[in-house]
C-alpha cells in the first residue's frame, strides 16, 4: 500500500483526534485499530518495577540485549496490546528482546506517574542482570517524549544509562507551541492541536508544561546516550523532533535526526501494510545494533 492510500483510509475510517468522544471511547478506538503480533514472536508476561509488562522475543535474538519500549497514546491511552505488533518487529530488527511497559495513564495517574514507572522498569532491567551497555530505550509519540524524559530522569538519579535510545515521532514539547502545528495541519491525517491540548490537560493537571520531565525539549540534555529520532515530514509534531535533535546536539549528544518524506505519525506502526513502516523498523534495528556492536 502506498502512503497516499493509507492517509485516505485513516481519514475515512479512524475517528479524528479532536472528535468530542469520551476517553473510554477513545481508548477503545485505539485498541480497535491495533495490529496483531506476528505468530513467531513469543510473548511473556512479567512485572517490571511493579507494573505489568511483556517480554517480546523474535526467534534467535541475542539474550544479553534488550530494548525497553514505551508506547504512545498521549499519556492517556495505549496499552501492551496496541503496540505489541510494533514491539515484536523491533525485537526482530534489533536482534534483542523488547520489554513493553504498561506505565500508568492519565487522568487517573497524572505526571509524574509515567516517568516514575518508566524509570522503575529500567532499573528493574538492570536488576535482572542486564548491563547498561547492552540496553536501549525506545518509544513512539508520547512514549517517544517519555523516552527522552526517562533518560533525563535516570541521569539525574545517577542511574547507569542505556547504550542508545530511539524516539519515534516524539511528543517532546507539551506546550504545543511549535509552528508545525499550523504548517502541517492539513497534511497530518492523525494528530491535531486540539486533540493534543486536551491530553495535556489530563496529563499535566496544572503543573508546568515546561518541566524537563514533562517536556524534555526544555531539559538539560547533556550526557545522554546516542539518539535516533524518526519523524515524518507530514506530522504536526515535526518541529518537536527538530527541536529535540538541535538541543541534544547543542548539549554534546550524538543525535541523528531522520525526517522521512510524506510519512505520518508513527508510520512504523503500519508495517503490515506500508513498506516504509518496515523500512523504518529495519533502520531502528541497524542503529541499535551498530551502537551495541561498538561495545
Amino acid at each position: 500500500m502506498d502512503i497516499d492510500r493509507l492517509k485516505r483510509i485513516i481519514r475515512e475510517k479512524v475517528i479524528p483526534l479532536d472528535t468530542p468522544i469520551s476517553l473510554a471511547e477513545r481508548r477503545a478506538e485505539m485498541e480497535r485499530v491495533s495490529f496483531r503480533v506476528a505468530e513467531d514472536i513469543t510473548v511473556e508476561q512479567v512485572t517490571a518495577g511493579e507494573r505489568p509488562a511483556e517480554w517480546l522475543r523474535a526467534p534467535g535474538i541475542n539474550p544479553k540485549r534488550a530494548v525497553m519500549y514505551l508506547h504512545g497514546g498521549g499519556y492517556v491511552m495505549g496499552s501492551l496490546n496496541t503496540h505489541r505488533s510494533l514491539g515484536g518487529e523491533i525485537s526482530r530488527a534489533a536482534n534483542a528482546a523488547v520489554l513493553m511497559v504498561d506505565y500508568r495513564l492519565a487522568p487517573e495517574a497524572p505526571f509524574p506517574a509515567a516517568v516514575d514507572d518508566a524509570c522503575a522498569a529500567f532499573e528493574w532491567l538492570l536488576g535482572q542482570g542486564f548491563h547498561a551497555e547492552n540496553l536501549a530505550i525506545s518509544g513512539d509519540s508520547a512514549g517517544g517524549g517519555l523516552t527522552a524524559a526517562c533518560l533525563v530522569a535516570l541521569r539525574d538519579k545517577q542511574v547507569a544509562l542505556p547504550r542508545a535510545a530511539v524516539c519515534i515521532s516524539p511528543w517532546s514539547d507539551l506546550s504545543c507551541s511549535n509552528s508545525s502545528y499550523q504548517t502541517r495541519a492539513d497534511a497530518d491525517p492523525m494528530v491535531t492541536f486540539n486533540g493534543l491540548h486536551e491530553m495535556v490537560q489530563q496529563y499535566v493537571q496544572g503543573q508546568d508544561v515546561e518541566h524537563p520531565h514533562i517536556s524534555p525539549n526544555f531539559a538539560d540534555l547533556s550526557s545522554l546516550p546516542p539518539l535516533l529520532i524518526h519523524v515524518g515530514n507530514d506530522e504536526v509534531l515535526l518541529d518537536d523532533s527538530v527541536e529535540l535533535h538541535d538541543k541534544a546536539q547543542a548539549a554534546g549528544v550524538d543525535s541523528t535526526l531522520e525526517i522521512w518524506d510524506d510519512m505520518i505519525h508513527v508510520w512504523h506502526a503500519f508495517h503490515p501494510m506500508l513498506a516504509e513502516g518496515k523500512q523504518g523498523i529495519v533502520r531502528i534495528g541497524e542503529f541499535l545494533q551498530s551502537h551495541w556492536d561498538t561495545n
